[in-house]
Formats: structure tokens, C-alpha cells, sequence
């Protein structure tokens, strides 16, 4: 990892952004963020529009699947052809790529064009996660980076409630097809926002090679694996010889990478980046703590509606208190960062108190109140959100700018196959357990069901997966994080 000097020339003839330049970027690639997660989260409530108006609806969870597979899988992807190619002309191929998704998504006249878009707009999509992060890490020291982790989770607030208001606003009101043109503005002010801006941040001076095949390797392990995660359960048993079979095929895939790790010359992943256990445990905290955020997002609406009488729109409403505690804590957590020098442990404690609300949670299932499902779950989140900065600056300090694109997407990457595990993992508990997932069963309410216990697994496995998150934060290293005084250009932890 010897590529501090050249980028240090490379900088020094750039001439320096100013604070209003800065902040103008971050509100473009923040912009750029919310483009994707708004996919992640309008088309839910017009899938039955979509499914009456263009038929085949056995084929609508494709709608989701496809846009996951390739958002996940491409995220480290596009870390590295970033460190290699320069943050502007990166981000702006992810945006006009989601673009042209977006529009073969509004005018598909068929299904199978929709998943199409939907694929293509997942190609774009997972660089605009990956490549929001890095540029703010470009831009601002790690020391002052924390505050900007509430913007990001503001990003997702905003996604979160925006996109089942307006993606069931347009279905029922307007047309299914306006979830998908209303990416076409947004999308043309962020890269209006960010263009002169952008060709300020320097480029690595050195020559790079990417790993063409490595890239197809991992693309192609995750896409199997996130397949089988999602097929799992649902279309097949996850003893059937199609799921065990993509398994095998994905672990197998998944070695050939590792392999290929080891003896390419310029790996799609700098092994000294993997080697970093700052990186290492960073990552691995990330994902536990996404599974445990994700699965508990999406099984808690069923919970209330189940045990507590709530309609589904009510659910929906109630569950803004797991989000909005994500939101505090990621904005606590930010705050206090610069002002301690010993930071881990803000996600430390951030971690334990989360684990202990789920817990309680698990151990109260079918006796709580209404009010004490609200206040656990509040502090679940907030207790989550107080890990995802420290996890994210963390790797970033802990790598030098010409690998800060590669960190970040594996950060990244991780934190979506988390979330993909997780929602997989519950989904078996749930199933596994007789927990009744159709939606008219469950407007029913309780009498439908003779048990709490699905509920009362479901939350203790994500307390697990939160203790898990909580035991690699203790074994992740801490660095002294960079400031304006310091060098722009970190020296890796080996």
C-alpha cells in the first residue's frame, strides 16, 4: 500500500475545495444516496398495481430481487473502479446507469422488462450507496466525518417514509410507472449539483489494472448466494436440492474469488486492505448490526399487527420509532466522536444497550404494552445507529486514500448482505416456527395465531446477532483519528 506519494502529487496540483464547494458536493452525492434507497423502499406498496396491470404477478417479488442482486454484488465493484478511475466520472456512470434503469422500468410494458430495469437500475444503484461515503471521506478528515453520519441517516429517514407514502400515492391515485420517472429529475439536479465540484478531487497518479475477473467472480458469488437467500423459505425448502445446490455453487464461487485474491497481480481487494483488522472487525460489525436492524424492521410490523391490533398502515407508523432512534443515535454518535479520543466505545455502549433492549423485547413478547414496544424498540435503534459511524469512520481512518473507494465498498457490500441475511435468517425462524406471513392471516389478528414464541425467537435472534456485532467491536483496534492538522494520507493499521 505505496500509493501516498503520487497522490500526494496529484493533490497539491489540485487546487482546494472551499467549505461551500465541500458542502455542495456532500448535498449532491447525498441527493444521489436518496435515489437509491427511495428504490429500496416506493415500489413495495404498487407491487399489486404493478402485478394487475402488467400480469405475471407470481413474478413480482422479482421486482425486489432483482434490484438487490446486482445493487449488493457491485458495491466493492465500484470501490475499486473509483480508486482507480477518480470519484466524477465513477459516480456520475452510476448515476446515468440507475437513470437508464429508471427509464426502461417507467415504459416496460411487460414484466419482464420491469425486472430488467429493475436489474439495471441495481447496477447504478449500488455504486451510489458505496460512492456517497467515499466522497465524504475525500472531502472531510475522519475526526469531523462523524457529524455527517446523521445527514446519511437522514437520507434514510427520508427514504423510509417518503417512499411507501409516495409509491402508494402513485399507484393508487396517479401511475405505477411515476415511481420510476420521478428518478429522472432528481437524478439530473444531483449530477447538475456535482459536476463542477467533482473535478476538483484528485486522481491517483499511478496506473491501475482492474481485475476483470475477480469483479465476474464476486458478482457472480454473491448473485447465487443472495438467491438462494431469498428463494429459501419461500419458492423452495431450504433443504431442497435447489437451494442446497446454490449454496454449494455460491461457496464454491466464493473460494475461486479467494483464490483469485491471492494470485492476481492488482486484486479486485487489496489483501492488505482484508489483512487490516481494523477493517476486518469494522466490517463484520456492520453486517451483524445490519442483520439485527433489517430483520427487526421487517418481522416488527407483523409483531404489532399480530399481538397488538394494529392495521397495517398504523404498523407502518409505529415503526417510525425504530427509525427515528436509528436517526438519534447515528446523531448522538456523530456529535460526540471528534470530542473523545476513545471512540469505540460510544458503539460499544451503543451496541450493549441495543442487545439489552432486544432482550427485554424477546423476553416480554405477547405481554407488552403498546408504550413499551415503542420504548424498547426506540432504544434498540438508537443503540444500533451509535454503531454505524464509529464502524464507518473506523475503516476509512484505517486505510490510506488510495484504498479509502475499496474499503468503503466493502463496507458497504457487507452491510447489504447483513441485511439480506438477516431478513433470510428470521425468515426461516418465522416459518420454522408457524408463523403466518400472508398478509390477510394477519389482519385477522392474534386469533390466528396460538403462540408468541415465533415472535419471542425472532427478537432473541437479533439480540444474538447484536451480541455478535458487540464482541467484534471489543476486538476491533482503535486509531487515533485524522484531523485537519494531521496528514491527509493515513498509514494502514497491518
Amino acid at each position: 500500500m505505496n500509493e501516498a506519494t503520487p497522490h500526494n502529487e496529484t493533490a497539491a496540483r489540485t487546487s482546494p475545495l472551499s467549505e461551500r464547494e465541500k458542502n455542495v458536493i456532500i448535498a449532491g452525492v447525498l441527493l444521489s444516496m436518496l435515489l437509491a434507497a427511495l428504490d429500496q423502499t416506493i415500489v413495495a406498496p404498487a407491487m399489486p398495481t404493478i402485478g394487475k396491470a402488467l400480469g405475471h404477478a407470481d413474478y413480482l417479488p422479482w421486482i425486489v430481487t432483482g434490484y438487490l442482486l446486482t445493487a449488493t454484488a457491485m458495491a466493492p465493484l465500484y470501490g475499486k473502479i473509483s480508486d482507480v478511475r477518480g470519484r466524477r466520472p465513477t459516480i456520475f456512470a452510476a448515476i446515468i446507469i440507475f437513470l437508464i434503469g429508471s427509464l426502461i422500468s417507467a415504459l416496460a410494458p411487460n414484466m419482464l422488462l420491469l425486472i430488467i430495469g429493475r436489474a439495471v437500475q441495481g447496477l447504478g444503484g449500488g455504486g451510489l450507496f458505496a460512492l456517497s461515503q467515499t466522497v465524504i471521506g475525500d472531502l472531510v478528515p475522519p475526526r469531523e466525518r462523524a457529524r455527517y453520519a446523521a445527514w446519511i441517516s437522514g437520507t434514510w429517514a427520508v427514504a423510509s417514509i417518503a417512499g411507501p407514502l409516495l409509491g402508494g400515492t402513485f399507484a393508487q391515485h396517479l401511475h405505477w410507472s411515476l415511481i420510476f420517472w420521478i428518478n429522472i429529475p432528481l437524478g439530473l439536479v444531483a449530477l447538475a449539483i456535482i459536476n463542477n465540484p467533482l473535478k476538483k478531487l484528485p486522481i491517483s497518479a499511478r496506473s491501475h489494472r482492474i481485475d476483470a475477473a475477480g469483479a465476474t467472480l464476486l458478482v457472480a458469488a454473491t448473485a447465487v448466494l443472495l438467491l438462494a437467500l431469498n428463494w429459501g423459505g419461500s419458492h423452495y425448502s431450504w433443504l431442497s436440492s435447489t437451494i442446497i445446490g446454490l449454496l454449494g455453487a455460491s461457496a464454491a464461487l466464493w473460494a475461486m474469488f479467494g483464490l483469485r485474491l491471492r494470485r492476481a497481480v492488482e486484486p479486485l481487494i487489496s489483501l492488505d486492505v482484508l489483512a487490516n483488522p481494523i477493517v476486518r472487525y469494522g466490517t463484520l460489525s456492520m453486517f451483524t448490526a445490519q442483520a439485527a436492524n433489517v430483520g427487526l424492521s421487517v418481522y416488527l410490523p407483523v409483531y404489532m399487527q399480530s399481538f397488538h391490533g394494529l392495521s397495517a398502515g398504523a404498523s407502518g407508523v409505529a415503526m417510525l420509532g425504530l427509525l427515528l432512534g436509528a436517526v438519534a443515535g447515528a446523531t448522538f454518535s456523530g456529535r460526540t466522536i471528534p470530542r473523545v479520543a476513545r471512540y469505540k466505545m460510544i458503539a460499544i455502549v451503543g451496541a450493549l444497550f441495543s442487545l439489552i433492549c432486544l432482550a427485554v423485547l424477546a423476553l416480554l413478547t405477547g405481554r407488552s404494552s403498546l408504550l413499551v414496544l415503542e420504548l424498547l424498540t426506540v432504544g434498540a435503534g438508537f443503540g444500533t445507529g451509535m454503531t454505524f459511524p464509529v464502524a464507518t469512520i473506523s475503516v476509512q481512518n484505517a486505510v490510506d486514500q488510495a484504498h479509502l473507494g475499496v474499503a468503503t465498498g466493502v463496507l458497504t457490500f457487507l452491510r447489504s448482505l447483513g441485511g439480506a441475511l438477516g431478513v433470510a435468517i428470521l425468515g426461516a425462524i418465522a416459518l420454522g416456527n408457524g408463523l403466518p406471513l400472508g398478509g390477510e392471516s394477519l389482519q385477522r389478528g392474534s386469533a390466528s395465531l396460538t403462540s408468541a414464541m415465533p415472535f419471542a425467537y425472532i427478537f432473541l435472534a437479533c439480540s444474538a446477532a447484536m451480541a455478535l456485532s458487540l464482541l467484534v467491536l471489543c476486538l476491533m483496534p482503535e486509531k487515533s483519528l485524522r484531523g485537519h492538522t494531521e496528514s491527509d494520507i493515513p498509514t494502514v493499521v497491518e
